[in-house]
């Protein structure tokens, strides 16, 4: 016999669902990931100017161009299907051109190493002149920043004073902070230090705002790198949520990652099976989410500019950019610009390979759906069809 509850409520449901759907936007059926670059480039504080992109492209394009004659040698190297190889070559040695870097990160951590505090502040100062350049010229990459140092050094005033000094100019010197900025926190060991950084970004998200006038708004985000074991334990859900929206993203870590848990240095590599349960612990805290992902770094560069060091370098960064793909981490980091040419190289024929049939699948259920027929797919599998196609036309635009 069925009981009939009649107009009882359940008590706190309408509470939950507002917090699932502020903390779980990708539960909706109708969600669809947002552009999230490709990679992350960095480059020591010391060596940056507002020519770096320009050069890194160019270097860049000069090896693809040197080594990479034509769709064949694409095939060769990358492992790219024949049938796709043309449009892969005709497409990296365009971005290359165009825009070659993504997302820019201005290192002041272990790229840029330990600094007298005076030489810092000079060096915030001069990033910063470089960024309005940038801008300026139109150079600018759609995503940028930089990365402080790490409170787990026990000197979080440091941290505080370069990105201080450094959002203080580029605000001056803009008018604005241009859109796109993100900074990123290393070596988080404690929960503490995520909401010590938050506190410290609200406090200066106010005072650009007053430097700015008062119509302006200011939002500043950083993205937390996962760089140690101690840290895996305190990723979860909510997160971003305690932190007032402001945790953008989470970046692994291999190097700090692998030497944190004893690894032999040979050993220290991005498809280490270590290093996938780390970034499948990021994975499920941040399941969901509208928190991004992103994969850590090949520390290698060719030998020489000869082909053959080239290619092998290609060939090795190219493997690894599969194996964090087909783990569903869509971004990662490059360290020097011959990673420009694997990485969309790699990239561009992932999202090329299955494209056509996944649009055709989905285009093939919402026919069926709507007669009423059989259909073998998933409405599971479906929504993770669209977000690829989604993830597809964002790294391929």
């Amino acid at each position: 016999m069925r009981v009939t509850m009649g107009d009882v409520p359940l008590s706190g449901f309408e509470e939950a669902l507002r917090t699932q759907r502020a903390r779980y936007p990708g539960a909706d059926p109708a969600w669809r990931p947002g552009w999230q670059p490709v990679h992350t480039v960095y480059v020591p504080a010391d060596r940056f100017d507002a020519g770096t992109v320009a050069d890194w492209g160019g270097r860049a394009l000069a090896l693809a161009r040197a080594h990479l004659a034509g769709p064949a040698e694409v095939a060769d190297v990358f492992g790219v299907p024949e049938a796709l190889a043309p449009a892969v070559h005709e497409r990296v040695l365009r971005k290359l051109g165009r825009e070659p870097v993504e997302d820019l990160r201005i290192d002041f951590e272990d790229g840029y190493g330990a600094r007298p505090g005076e030489e810092e502040d000079a060096d915030a100062v001069r990033a910063a002149e470089a960024v309005a350049r940038m801008r300026a010229a139109g150079t600018l990459p759609r995503r940028w920043g930089l990365r402080v140092r790490s409170f787990a050094d026990g000197d979080p005033a440091r941290a505080a004073r370069t990105l201080d000094g450094f959002l203080t100019e580029v605000a001056e010197r803009c008018g604005e902070l241009p859109p796109g900025f993100v900074v990123t926190f290393p070596k988080v060991l404690m929960e503490e230090y995520l909401v010590e950084f938050a506190d410290l970004l609200a406090r200066l998200e106010r005072g650009l705002e007053r430097g700015l006038g008062g119509g302006a708004e200011v939002r500043l985000r950083f993205e937390a790198q996962v760089e140690a074991p101690q840290t895996l334990p305190f990723l979860r859900g909510d997160l971003a949520e305690r932190l007032d929206g402001r945790l953008a993203a989470a970046h692994f870590g291999v190097f700090d990652y692998t030497a944190a848990i004893g690894l032999p240095p040979r050993e220290q590599r991005l498809d280490h099976p270590a290093c996938d349960h780390a970034r499948h612990v990021m994975q499920t805290a941040f399941a969901g989410t509208a928190v991004e992902l992103s994969d850590g770094s090949l520390a290698a560069s060719p030998a020489s500019e000869s082909a053959a060091d080239v290619r092998a370098l290609w060939r090795r960064h190219a493997e690894l950019v599969r194996h964090s793909l087909a783990h569903g981490f869509h971004q990662g980091w490059d360290m020097h610009p011959s990673h420009l040419v694997s990485r969309f190289a790699t990239v561009y024929a992932f999202h090329l390979a299955t494209y056509d049939a996944y649009r055709e699948r989905v285009r093939a259920w919402e026919e069926r759906r709507a007669a009423g027929g059989g259909v073998m797919d998933e409405p599971a599998t479906i929504r993770t069809l669209a977000t690829a196609l989604a993830r597809a036309d964002s790294a391929l635009s």
